[in-house]
């Protein structure tokens, strides 16, 4: 699995966002999640739902890491258990196709934001990049049905958290006066 991933790397120094968190790479490391998703590349389902749960698994660390900084605030206290109710609904997709469950290691990622305040920009920034990238491979040909649906509710559920942290940065994060 390694030797694909190298491959998506190139050996760049690449500047990384993840799900909430900025962190940067260098040659040496792997992308991871989101990051390793190229914009008009092609993905095998293995490669997708690799990449769809390191981004839920960053997505968690992070926001868990916010909360552990700056304190149990809205919207990161949702918006962290909704993440792993995210990665349980992957987590059936790799028994079906018979693909080994990666370890969670974005603990090891997180890039903690100095305020919170770039917290909530950092969390806009990642639900645009894992809008992205359900995006992206739901316009592959030929995804099977479940593995559409889940996406589909993935995808679908940062488009709430983005909205969610788009309150934040603009001062209101406990969503008073959001449109119904």
């Amino acid at each position: 699995m390694k030797k694909w991933r190298n491959g998506v790397v190139g050996g760049a120094l690449a500047a990384l966002l993840f799900s909430g968190t900025g962190v940067m790479a260098s040659e040496d490391e792997e992308l991871y999640g989101a990051a390793a998703v190229s914009e008009g590349e092609t993905y095998t389902i293995e490669e997708m739902l690799l990449f769809a749960i390191e981004d839920e698994y960053m997505a968690e660390a992070s926001y868990i890491a916010i909360m552990d900084a700056y304190g149990t605030v809205k919207p990161f206290t949702s918006i962290s258990k909704a993440e792993g109710t995210h990665i349980s609904l992957l987590l059936p997709l790799f028994e079906t196709y018979g693909l080994e469950v990666p370890e969670n290691e974005a603990v090891e990622q997180v890039a903690l934001p100095t305020s919170l305040a770039e917290s909530f920009e950092a969390g806009v920034e990642g639900e645009i990049k894992n809008i992205a990238i359900y995006g992206q491979f739901l316009e592959t040909e030929g995804l099977p049905d479940d593995v559409r649906s889940v996406f589909e509710r993935l995808m679908a559920a940062s488009e709430n958290h983005l909205a969610a942290f788009e309150r934040g940065v603009a001062g209101n994060p406990d969503g008073a006066g959001r449109k119904k």
